[in-house]
């Protein structure tokens, strides 16, 4: 919540405190010129009516305050916001003016003073609205609508202004500073298989190459000290006149890093019913794929490859999911003038046994560079394909259609290349995107190494 300007207020005459002097005055003095009572008789009322408006003036001005709804706000949800004007002083303001200012993302459809309503169906609500505040009270203006983009979206900055004294009386506009809402992205329908390279974490739900408590059976063997009788094949040795237990494989969780190439920005975000932008994929891509490792119990990191190299640790639980969903409300394209590689990948921050998922436009080579490079340390690392597929030509000069189809080409050679490193490039499509890929990295990791002589 954010309050406004308070008591210390000041007050300031208006027009009709003007023209009510000014007559009063010069029928006064054309009465004692011309020798009229007729004319003194007439600016009494004038004189009187003023004297007594201005004996019930305010000594304090009105205060603002903004709240925006703090729940769980997913974009395409219905967001309440409220600018509250209230009187602290003795004496009633005649009438109230409040204006406030909101995102363009935040689509208005009502708002209104009290139990009267205005439909407005449009954003940036920048229109008065007129009430009256009684002394010691404090009046509401509703605003209702739709969030139609994830991020931090502001509500204000409100004003209000007040007369008081019969109007004579005007007050300093009370301005209050903007709040955020917060709107997360919503996250698309998103399932991947349970093949992950490495199951390196100690309790989790994936099959691990190494041999524990857990549910995947890998063989009979014989019984040796420590071994559980639970686990005790009878069969087997009955057949074999000595003890066997059956061995398995230990249930391990992965360890899963999100990274997002934030050095571009492509296409026009039309909201969440509309066109979406490279951020806009990104950031609902990063939120489905982190809620689906989060909920299956293995540990999500998230990091950024640009400028600011935002490092998100990883963890796992519903507490980190939210984490992350604040986290990603913070997302922003900024081109980087120097290579950002070494601050965000050292091998200090970055384990070998996890499994990397890059989302990238590949609009900059300095992205296909580090997708190569991270391959060729041995990491397991998926390409996810952000760009636009209608992204049309930009409209700058110099930009012909020949041109941007030869960008095309060249970006295509680039994403072959990738895989010619051993780079997977995907496009992303919600539910099932990362399946084949993710198949393929995990049978190539548990492939037996030919071993050095």
């Amino acid at each position: 919540m954010s309050t406004g300007q308070g008591p210390a207020a000041g007050w300031a005459p208006t027009w009709a405190l003007g023209r009510a002097v000014l007559l009063t005055g010069l029928l006064l003095i054309a009465g004692v010129l011309l020798g009229r009572v007729d004319l003194v008789v007439l600016a009494v009322p004038f004189a009187l009516g003023t004297a007594y408006a201005l004996r019930r003036r305010p000594s304090a001005g009105p205060q603002v305050w903004v709240a925006a709804d703090d729940g769980h706000l997913v974009e395409g949800g219905e967001f309440t916001a409220t600018v509250t004007v209230g009187n602290p002083d003795t004496v009633g303001y005649d009438v109230a003016v409040v204006r406030t200012r909101v995102s363009p993302w935040l689509l208005v459809k009502l708002a209104g003073v009290g139990g009267a309503r205005a439909d407005l169906s449009r954003s940036g609500v920048d229109r008065p609205f007129v009430t009256v505040v009684d002394p010691g009270t404090a009046v509401d203006l509703e605003l209702c609508g739709t969030a139609r983009r994830w991020g931090r979206h502001p509500v204000g900055p409100a004003g209000a202004r007040v007369a008081a004294a019969g109007g004579l009386l005007v007050s300093r506009a009370a301005i209050t500073d903007p709040v955020r809402a917060r709107v997360y992205p919503k996250t698309e329908p998103f399932e991947a298989v349970e093949a992950v390279p490495r199951a390196a974490g100690l309790v989790g739900a994936h099959h691990s190459r190494r041999p524990g408590e857990g549910g995947e059976l890998a063989g009979v063997r014989v019984f040796a000290p420590g071994d559980r009788l639970r686990r005790i094949d009878w069969r087997v040795s009955l057949r074999a006149r000595q003890l066997h237990v059956a061995a398995t494989l230990s249930d391990r969780d992965a360890e899963v890093v999100i990274l997002l190439d934030v050095l571009a920005e492509a296409g026009r975000s039309g909201g969440v019913d509309g066109a979406a932008s490279v951020l806009d994929t990104t950031v609902r891509a990063a939120a489905a794929i982190g809620e689906h490792y989060l909920h299956r119990g293995d540990r999500v990191a998230m990091l950024e490859y640009g400028p600011a190299a935002r490092r998100l640790r990883p963890a796992t639980g519903r507490r980190q999911y939210l984490t992350l969903l604040e986290w990603l409300l913070d997302v922003q394209a900024e081109p980087a003038p120097q290579e950002p590689y070494d601050p965000v990948f050292g091998p200090h921050l970055l384990s070998s046994d996890a499994l990397v998922v890059v989302l990238t436009p590949l609009l900059d080579e300095r992205s296909a560079q580090m997708l190569a490079r991270m391959a060729r340390s041995g990491r397991f690392v998926v390409a996810v394909d952000t760009l636009p597929t209608d992204l049309p030509p930009p409209s700058r000069k110099g930009w012909s259609e020949v041109a941007f189809r030869l960008w095309r080409l060249d970006r295509d050679t680039m994403i072959g290349q990738l895989r010619e490193h051993g780079v997977p490039v995907v496009r992303w499509a919600g539910a099932g995107s990362l399946d084949l890929v993710l198949r393929d990295v995990a049978r190539l990791a548990s492939a037996p190494r030919a071993g050095a002589r």
